[in-house]
């Protein structure tokens, strides 16, 4: 497909000198630093690498991604966030998305004063595709964002629908995966060279457990790698998270052994709500949480957190439902028998 990138981009980010830091002037040489007014003495005391050079070494090793190909930001968010300042202008562009999903697409469009097109999902929470296409014309959409395995419905989206979209649209096609590692779904990281406007993100929030270090990785071809680059801030992961993630990164058999866990968890938890009655529907879920409809789910919600068992009320986006991640198996079993006794 033969898109500039270029033409998409906002024009002062295009035309916008970035920040400059010490550790950009120098080049990546080790020595003697007296160029960036730090404090010579202490264990943390030198800023950090600002693009993540081994971080992203070991991530392109995993991944079978090059490292020009990879952005890495404070946490997905950080993500959003610049994918609208590089290719949104404010008060003029526009988002599409399909609810419900994901929140901070719109609280980060709302942010950067993107208008938003908001379609709803179908009722077996797909993509209307019929809707979708009658705004792929309007110049002024720059990005559209599909979240696969979606949240808070948990399912996956059908790729015939996203690679229509992908075929189809112009502008910025932005996937967010976070949710991948417990789906059979394939990821579209293969597909990142055939089409220029994708961009896939990721996270190690979720499958690799560090959320409290907030990495998120964003995937794309190089010149938009280059541009998210401009408009980060110099040093947005700090040293310590960078060596959080690649000790985490190192250890992919814990890795695997813990997503074998929670997976094999989710499949009890799915038999157990077979057996209890204030539970209406357990909607399916390629993801390490459910999606459950309850006779009333705000009393649920309610009494459970009277026992200190924490879920996620989305009723207002879904009638009736709570979203439950799926914790350790004391976790799951205190859950279990408190909706038990709830019934």
């Amino acid at each position: 497909m033969n898109i500039d990138i270029k033409k998409l981009a906002r024009t002062n980010i295009l035309n916008m000198q970035p920040y400059s830091s010490a550790r950009d002037e120098s080049g990546g040489i080790q020595g003697v630093f007296l160029d960036a007014n730090e404090n010579p003495f202490g264990e943390n005391n030198r800023y950090p690498d600002p693009y993540q050079q081994k971080l992203k070494q070991k991530i392109s090793k995993i991944k079978k991604i090059e490292p020009n190909q990879i952005f890495i930001g404070n946490g997905s968010d950080e993500i959003i966030d610049h994918i609208y300042r590089v290719f949104c202008r404010p008060g003029k562009d526009k988002v599409l998305f399909f609810n419900p999903t994901f929140g901070m697409y719109q609280v980060a469009a709302e942010l950067n004063e993107v208008e938003i097109i908001d379609i709803p999902l179908t009722p077996d929470f797909q993509i209307n595709l019929e809707e979708a296409k009658k705004y792929f014309s309007d110049e002024n959409l720059k990005v559209v964002v599909i979240c696969t395995p979606n949240n808070p419905t948990g399912n996956h989206i059908n790729s015939k629908d996203i690679d229509f979209i992908l075929e189809n649209f112009k502008g910025i096609v932005a996937i967010d995966e976070a949710y991948l590692e417990f789906s059979t779904q394939k990821s579209y990281l293969n597909q990142i060279n055939n089409y220029p406007n994708l961009i896939v993100f990721q996270t190690l929030s979720k499958a690799w457990g560090i959320a409290g270090v907030r990495i998120g990785m964003a995937y794309a071809n190089p010149e938009i790698i280059q541009l998210l680059n401009k408009v980060k801030h110099p040093y947005n992961i700090s040293v310590l998270n960078q060596k959080a993630a690649l000790e985490v990164l190192h250890n992919q058999e814990e890795f695997e052994k813990r997503v074998k866990m929670i997976l094999s968890e989710k499949e009890k938890m799915k038999e157990e709500f077979k057996n209890i009655p204030i539970i209406t529907k357990v909607y399916p879920s390629d993801t390490n949480f459910f999606l459950v409809e309850f006779t009333d789910a705000n009393k649920v919600f309610q009494e459970l957190l009277e026992q200190k068992i924490i879920v996620r009320n989305q009723s207002s986006k879904i009638k009736n439902s709570l979203r439950i991640t799926v914790g350790s198996p004391e976790e799951n079993e205190k859950l279990i028998q408190a909706l038990k006794n709830i019934s």
